[in-house]
């Protein structure tokens, strides 16, 4: 499906204040854009923001990072920011693609990578750019503390099947890992449902979640 692109949305995200801008600048040096030494979590692929945004007003003391490539939608999250009625300082986002996270976070910066309904890019030609590929776990590994961790959920059973195999080729520890989310009491202590889950668990699609540790 073609993007549907949003005029004036690359203008708008470059002078929000909202988005870090020259990011490739800010590696090891993310607790000062913050101002503390909280720990740093980010989502890759956060589309119109509703996940990681619940995130932040739900946990004040951890500081979060959106990563979205798409002006069309990161433009839609910086929208929901405006409207806040307590400004969420705990909460910066960047437009950029994720090949490029190792050159934007220090080794060991980060703490939690979430990954949630990323795209499945089907072809097995172009399996190396699916965000659960062994080419992405190298780069997570390399930002994530000694006790960091991946949270990925999807409802795409194919997508899902790959990134199970793929982290475990990878040597990386399953910590965690269902194909129905849903009716894990455990696992859904706290889960926060994207526009997507809350689409495909309408339409009764099981959604899958694995996590991962290196």
């Amino acid at each position: 499906m073609r993007l549907r692109n949003i005029r004036g949305s690359r203008e708008a995200v470059a002078v929000s204040h909202y988005v870090i801008h020259q990011e490739e600048t800010r590696a090891d040096a993310w607790n000062s854009v913050f101002g503390n030494k909280n720990p740093i979590h980010i989502e890759i692929g956060m589309g119109k923001g509703k996940f990681i945004m619940e995130l932040a007003r739900r946990n004040p003391h951890i500081n979060y990072i959106g990563i979205e490539k798409y002006s069309s939608v990161l433009i839609r999250a910086l929208e929901k920011m405006e409207q806040e009625e307590v400004p969420l300082s705990n909460l910066y986002f960047i437009r950029m693609d994720a090949e490029n996270i190792g050159k934007v976070f220090g080794t060991g910066e980060i703490e939690r990578i979430y990954l949630n309904f990323s795209d499945p890019w089907p072809k097995d030609r172009h399996a190396r750019r699916r965000l659960t590929s062994e080419d992405y776990l190298k780069r997570y590994k390399q930002i994530l503390s000694p006790e960091g961790r991946v949270e990925f959920k999807t409802d795409n059973r194919m997508l899902f099947d790959f990134s199970v195999a793929s982290a475990k080729e990878a040597g990386w520890e399953l910590q965690a890992v269902t194909y129905d989310l849903h009716s894990e009491d455990t696992l859904m202590e706290g889960n926060i449902m994207t526009e997507y889950e809350e689409r495909f668990s309408r339409m009764g699609n099981p959604i899958h979640k694995m996590i991962i540790k290196p």
